[in-house]
């Protein structure tokens, strides 16, 4: 589960202890937003009654030590659903994004994703040829990261009781018993990379749904980035937090991370990749981009003398050719808070996203 103005301190201390819900509540499209709804929805139902220590960690993934024989290894697990509308959209489709989210998830922890399974919701009517269309991206998907899809599960829906295709997918890898990544490790005086412009992926599937009112060449950047991550770890082997900012975007992610660590991180706005296209979407639309989210790109949070290491490791590979510092842990001991250096020089907090932006993008 995964899960700008300035506002009170008190809306911070609402993401660590949300308020309860409602039993007369009923599910709305904004407790999918990846924001503070999803949060709040997750710690007063998930959380209250699953009370597994891993799961209260707060990340995309699990990792677990088992006596099994698996020497300097821990085992990894992740699990994801996929919900997209339209199922094919410029760049990608249901069946790219199921693989590619949940290799991606594994590999935040650092680890190798090595095997997946995968549960379909079919509805009645859907085409068998967009059904082997699915499929096949996503052998070829899996090809492309170095993973064996190995099990699964089969269910139909009657018409109307399902939306065509809902795939979910489960992610089995395995991290170095020495690795120790996740959200909760962001330190003072630490640097934070974004591997490359923000906002592709959401954008692309707007398009595809012909909602923008003008044509755009923006596909989404959907990819597994599981080799990319390795190559930045062998070339920077601290790195404390890896993160993929997908549902809410680059905004809400970091607001995740500040809060998991219990640090501020301060980001430079002229330092954030955003390509014109995606920004002219956007002051149509009324969106901002740092809401939008991303499905392949990664957060890389890392001790500012391994920052140039890692740049240059991201930059040898044309997943990472556009990878920038954005900012940095600034404190600890505080209100955790993400601020942005205006581009006309002032500094604004950068908060988490409430509602749903984009419905059914992931």
């Amino acid at each position: 589960m995964e899960e700008n103005k300035a506002i009170p301190a008190s809306n911070f201390v609402s993401m660590a202890c949300p308020m309860p819900l409602s039993h007369r509540e009923t599910i709305v499209m904004s407790h999918g937003s990846g924001g503070r709804m999803t949060l709040n929805l997750i710690r007063s139902v998930f959380q209250k009654h699953f009370q597994s220590p891993l799961l209260i960690r707060g990340n995309d993934f699990a990792d677990i030590q088992l006596d099994n024989g698996l020497k300097g290894q821990r085992i990894v697990v992740s699990t994801d659903g996929h919900i997209v509308n339209p199922l094919f959209f410029p760049g990608g489709d249901i069946g790219r994004l199921a693989v590619s989210g949940t290799v991606n998830d594994i590999s935040m922890s650092g680890g190798i994703p090595r095997y997946l399974t995968a549960s379909f919701i079919i509805e009645e009517g859907v085409p068998i040829s967009d059904l082997e269309r699915i499929a096949a991206s996503m052998q070829q998907t899996a090809e492309e990261a170095g993973v064996q899809i190995i099990a699964g599960d089969t269910k139909v829906a009657e018409k109307g009781k399902a939306d065509k295709v809902f795939i979910s997918t489960t992610g089995i890898g395995f991290v170095k018993e020495s690795t120790n990544i996740g959200g909760e490790f962001a330190h003072p005086g630490d640097t934070v990379i974004i591997s490359g412009s923000i906002g592709d992926h959401g954008i692309a599937v707007l398009a595809a749904r012909n909602e923008l009112g003008f044509r755009t060449t923006i596909t989404s950047d959907v990819v597994p980035l599981n080799h990319l991550i390795q190559c930045v770890l062998n070339a920077a082997p601290d790195v404390h937090v890896l993160r993929d900012p997908t549902r809410g975007g680059l905004a809400t992610t970091l607001n995740e991370i500040s809060t998991q660590s219990k640090v501020s991180i301060e980001l430079v706005e002229t330092d954030i990749p955003v390509k014109q296209e995606v920004r002219s979407a956007c002051e149509i639309l009324g969106f901002d981009p740092m809401y939008i989210a991303n499905e392949g790109k990664v957060i890389i949070i890392l001790p500012e003398d391994q920052a140039r290491a890692a740049i240059d490791a991201l930059h040898a590979d044309p997943l990472g050719k556009h990878a920038v510092i954005i900012g940095r842990v600034t404190e600890s001991g505080v209100t955790p808070r993400v601020t942005m250096k205006t581009s006309i020089g002032g500094t604004r907090i950068v908060d988490m996203l409430s509602g749903e932006m984009l419905p059914r993008i992931c």
